[in-house]
């Protein structure tokens, strides 16, 4: 296992919608097996494979705080979110110390592809659902920024840009 680099913002390579896994092989768990080990590293609760330059659709995420819960899902798709929607405070580890509410779905179903390569159904709600649905912007190219105002866009982006200048001053 090894810990990869992660992608930060604004890197356009972020922006890239990530292509469906044909199969689970051994190299897709040794992705996978990395892409965890980056994750509890960074630390983190999740990870997609775009954030690691990899641009095929798997998602790591666990979202407890003992780090023993490592849920994988590979092709995932959404196939139901509620109506109602709830507001939760996002960070992104391709974004470092930028923090701010999203609104998403209450709660989700998603299909998706285990380690096995047998396909499953899970429904999440509060924080995984939160998580699962950021994890899927990210396949699909999408930053959770995206879903604020531009004036907040456009604020974090100067924000990013300046720590990398003081980052680079140092």
């Amino acid at each position: 296992m090894a810990v990869l680099d992660i992608l930060k913002y604004p890197d356009a390579r972020l922006h890239t919608v990530a292509e469906r896994v044909p199969v689970v092989d051994d190299r897709i768990r040794k992705l996978v097996a990395d892409m965890a080990e980056t994750m509890y590293a960074a630390p983190g609760i999740g990870l997609a494979a775009t954030q690691v330059n990899v641009h095929e659709r798997v998602v790591v995420i666990d979202i407890t705080e003992t780090h023993d819960q490592l849920q994988v899902f590979i092709n995932p798709e959404i196939t139901w979110s509620s109506d109602t929607l709830q507001s939760y405070e996002e960070g992104c580890l391709s974004i470092p110390g930028i923090y701010d509410k999203v609104e998403r779905p209450d709660a989700v179903t998603v299909t998706a592809l285990g380690l096995d390569g047998k396909p499953f159904t899970l429904e999440a709600d509060g924080l995984l659902a939160v998580c699962i649905q950021h994890e899927i912007d990210h396949l699909n190219g999408k930053l959770f920024t995206q879903h604020l105002s531009r004036l907040k866009q456009n604020r974090i982006r100067q924000k990013v840009l300046k720590m990398e200048r003081e980052r680079s001053a140092a």
